[in-house]
């Protein structure tokens, strides 16, 4: 394709699948803003999420801790290392976030999603990532570290501003904006602070606790890690679930079938949500680097060539997904690529498919179909895609 694709444009947010189909004609090339070497096609992404010694993690902390911020705990956690550091600490925290805890938290997320199903307004319009959306995961967050579910606009504020690091181009002048997400740091640091100083004199059976007395071979994590991951959870288990369950509200919208479905058999919600997943991924990106020069597909990506590996595009490649660019909620098989691959696998992907399949559960039972209040609104971010505002009307019949 001819000249440089810039991927946070209005347009392209509010559809980069288009885009998309035209960067897979080009599959590594680069784009703006930031000059990204974009990998699109889904064979080159997987490869390149199992080569973590040629497309290091490191990527991901070179974009989240630009020189404008300075200090970021988001960058500084898992997302942004490679083995073997990621792998203690990934044991570590594997502990305490493992199959019991979903145990212990599923009628919990049962009774936060009809409690917030209740309050949405029958024949009204508004807006459902306020309405549901958000509240949901918040929840489920304030269950898991101890944050007050009543502040969940504060979290997402918070959750918003470190996702958006990703959005302003390396260069950039200085700017109110840069501020604005310096300030945000500091101040989700001082909160965070707090609750693990709380729980070191106050023992609770939640997450932080379980973090806190985690122990592999005597090894356990360090107040630094702590307050690392604390900023990992609050950001992935928001703005992933909200943003997955956007987008299952959007499908439904625009396929009333599959409310009368999905209505009639409950069990069919994980196999809706595996569509939604590849169809409307909440993670678009994940970031790279290269640690030497390689070649793809014919085209050499130079050592240290900051790299975005493309999974919104690769879950619509039609050479690996039959008739692509619908939605077709009856494919066979599990697509796990909207969650990451290899070491670097999301730990918190059980966890997002639990709510949304609960939150869906709760709102199917009250409501028999949903119609579209007026335009949505899109974030903006290199890295996760989701509305930020999206006025729906839900009707009971």
């Amino acid at each position: 394709m001819s000249g440089r694709v810039n991927l946070l444009v209005p347009e392209v947010r509010a559809n980069p699948y288009p885009t998309y189909a035209e960067l897979r004609r080009s599959p590594v090339c680069q784009v703006d803003p930031g000059g990204y070497w974009v990998l699109t096609r889904h064979d080159d992404v997987v490869a390149a999420f199992k080569n973590p010694a040629v497309f290091s993690n490191t990527g991901m902390r070179m974009v989240t801790k630009p020189a404008w911020l300075g200090h970021n705990p988001f960058a500084d956690s898992m997302i942004g290392m490679d083995p073997p550091n990621h792998t203690r600490l990934r044991t570590l925290v594997n502990r305490a976030f493992g199959p019991p805890v979903l145990a212990r938290l599923e009628s919990r997320i049962r009774g936060f999603a009809g409690a917030i199903v209740d309050r949405i307004p029958e024949g009204t319009a508004v807006d459902f990532v306020d309405a549901f959306c958000l509240p949901l995961p918040a929840s489920v967050i304030g269950e898991l570290i101890g944050l007050d579910p009543a502040q969940h606009h504060l979290y997402k504020r918070w959750a918003d501003d470190l996702t958006s690091i990703t959005s302003i181009p390396p260069g950039t002048a200085e700017s109110p904006r840069m501020a604005e997400i310096r300030a945000t740091v500091k101040e989700t640091e001082h909160f965070m602070g707090r609750v693990l100083a709380n729980r070191r004199v106050e023992p609770r059976d939640d997450l932080v606790t379980d973090l806190i007395n985690a122990r592999v071979d005597g090894e356990q994590l360090s107040d630094a890690e702590l307050m690392n991951f604390m900023f990992l959870l609050l950001v992935a288990g928001l703005e992933t679930t909200i943003h997955l369950l956007s987008h299952a509200m959007r499908v439904l919208m625009e396929h009333p079938d599959l409310v009368e479905r999905l209505r009639a058999n409950r069990a069919q919600i994980p196999r809706f949500l595996e569509e939604v997943l590849r169809y409307e991924p909440p993670v678009q990106a994940i970031m790279r680097v290269t640690t030497a020069d390689t070649e793809i597909r014919g085209v050499t990506i130079p050592k240290g060539s900051p790299v975005a590996l493309m999974m919104g595009a690769a879950n619509r490649d039609e050479t690996h997904f039959p008739d692509a660019e619908t939605f077709n909620m009856d494919r066979e098989g599990m697509n796990n690529l909207p969650f990451g691959h290899g070491v670097h696998f999301c730990l918190g992907a059980p966890l997002a498919r639990l709510e949304a399949k609960l939150g869906l559960e709760a709102l199917l039972t009250r409501f028999a179909r949903f119609t579209s209040a007026g335009p949505m609104e899109w974030n903006r971010s290199m890295t996760v895609r989701g509305p930020v505002k999206m006025p729906v009307v839900a009707h009971a019949k």
